[in-house]
C-alpha cells in the first residue's frame, strides 16, 4: 500500500502524549507540530490510528498544499484536485474551514468557496453533483488556511474522536474523554496500582482509566461509522481484522483496582450508566461519598480529580473551601499517593495550601488550565 502523510489534531498540550501514543501503535515519523502530531504510513494505519488512539481529535489525510492569498486562489487551488477520485454524484460532502493569521478572514466564507470548487468541478465532469450535508456526511473535507497556505486535508475520522459512543448520561461541564484520557497519560499511574477518582460526575476519568489498564481500543465502542469507512476505497477486509484483532487484545482482569465517588447519587446513576454502554461496569467500583469522608488504604496509588471552578467570582469564592478541603484530606489521608489536581482556576488552587511538584499546561476547549501534580509523602 502507498505511503501518505498524515496529521492528527489534538487539543493544545496534549501532543506530547498522542506522539508518544502513536510511537507505541508503531507509526513511523511521528512528528509534534503546531495544533497536532504528523505520521507516515498507509490507509491501514490510519485506520488503526482512528481505532486505538486515546487522546487524538481527528486523523486527517493532507492531499494538497497551495498558496492562498485571495479567494479566487482558494477556488482554484480546490479545484485542481480531482474530486472524482473520493466522490460520486449520489455521495454528500461537508468541508470544515479554520482560517488564521491570513488574508482571508473568514472561516464559513472559505468553507463556501471550497464548496463551490468541489461542487463545480463535479457539475462539469459528471453532469450532476454530490449535496451538502454538514451532520453526517460521506466524506468530510477539512481546509486549513495559516498564513496563506492551505493544506486541503480528508478527514478520515469523520465525527470526532472523543465522542466514544458510552456517554448516555449526561451531567454539568463534563470533560472530553480525550483529555480526560490526556490526564492519565500524564499521571505516573502504572496500571497496577490503586487509582482512585473522589469528585468522579459522570465518570469520564474513571472509564478512560479502566479502557486503558484493559487495552480496550477506544474506536470500538464508536456507534457512528469512522469517516473511512464511507470513501470509495475503503478495505473492509483490512478493518474487519484490524478491529477483530483489538477485541483479542481486550484484557478481562486488570492487576488494578478503580473507584469513582462522588457526593451525589444521581451524578453516581449517571457514571455507572456510562460505564456499561463503555462495557467496563466489572472494573470500577462506585459509591456516593464526600470529598471530606475519602480514606484511601495504606499503601502507593493515585488520585486524579477535577473538581468545579466556577465562571463568575461569585461561585470562585463560593469554591475556595472546596480546595481547602482537597488540600486537607490529601495533607491528612493519601500518604504514600501521588495527587493530581486538574482545573481551569489558578487561584483557587492557590487555596489547596501544597506545593505542586508538577504544574502541566493543558487546555480544556479554550480554557488554558493546569494539571498540578502533589507528591504525599
Amino acid at each position: 500500500m502507498n505511503q501518505q502523510l498524515f496529521f492528527t489534531t489534538t487539543a493544545k498540550g496534549v501532543g506530547p502524549v498522542l506522539a508518544d501514543e502513536m510511537r507505541a501503535l508503531g507509526l513511523h515519523n511521528v512528528k509534534e507540530e503546531t495544533g497536532g502530531v504528523g505520521f507516515t504510513g498507509t490507509l491501514e494505519d490510519a485506520y488503526k490510528a482512528n481505532l486505538w488512539l486515546r487522546t487524538a481529535n481527528r486523523v486527517l489525510m493532507p492531499v494538497l498544499n497551495f498558496d492562498c492569498k485571495s479567494e479566487d486562489e482558494l477556488y482554484g487551488g480546490v479545484r485542481q484536485i480531482d474530486w472524482r477520485t473520493y466522490l460520486t454524484s449520489g455521495m454528500t460532502f461537508a468541508i470544515d474551514a479554520n482560517v488564521r493569521d491570513s488574508n482571508l478572514k473568514h472561516s464559513k466564507y472559505a468553507a463556501l468557496k471550497a464548496k463551490d470548487a468541489v461542487v463545480d468541478q463535479l457539475r462539469e465532469k459528471l453532469g450532476t453533483r454530490p449535496n451538502v450535508n454538514p451532520e453526517n456526511p460521506d466524506l468530510r473535507i477539512n481546509i486549513h488556511i495559516v498564513k496563506n497556505l492551505c493544506t486541503v486535508s480528508l478527514d478520515t475520522s469523520g465525527e470526532s474522536l472523543h465522542k466514544r459512543g458510552y456517554r448516555v448520561a449526561q451531567v454539568a461541564a463534563p470533560l472530553k474523554e480525550t483529555l480526560a484520557a490526556a490526564i492519565v497519560e500524564y499521571t505516573d499511574w502504572d496500571m497496577r496500582s490503586l487509582l482512585i477518582d473522589p469528585m468522579c460526575g459522570s465518570g469520564t476519568i474513571v472509564i478512560e482509566t479502566a479502557l486503558k489498564a484493559a487495552n480496550i481500543a477506544p474506536g470500538l465502542l464508536r456507534r457512528d461509522k469512522f469517516g473511512f469507512q464511507r470513501w470509495l476505497d475503503f478495505n473492509k477486509g483490512a478493518w474487519d481484522s484490524l478491529a477483530k484483532e483489538a477485541q483479542e487484545k481486550r484484557k478481562d482482569k486488570l492487576e488494578t483496582r478503580i473507584f469513582g465517588y462522588d457526593i451525589s447519587s444521581k451524578t453516581i446513576e449517571a457514571a455507572q450508566l456510562n460505564t456499561r454502554a463503555a462495557f467496563v461496569s466489572d472494573l470500577i467500583t462506585f459509591k456516593k461519598q464526600d470529598i471530606e469522608a475519602l480514606s484511601p488504604p495504606p499503601g502507593h496509588g493515585v488520585i486524579i480529580l477535577n473538581p468545579p471552578y466556577g465562571e463568575r467570582l461569585g461561585q470562585k469564592r463560593e469554591l475556595e473551601p472546596l480546595y481547602k478541603t482537597i488540600g486537607d484530606v490529601f495533607k491528612r489521608k493519601c500518604k504514600g499517593y501521588t495527587g493530581y489536581i486538574f482545573t481551569g482556576n489558578l487561584d483557587l488552587a492557590k487555596h489547596i495550601g501544597l506545593k505542586a511538584s508538577r504544574r502541566i499546561i493543558l487546555y480544556n476547549g479554550p480554557i488554558e488550565s493546569r494539571l498540578l501534580e502533589f507528591e504525599l509523602y
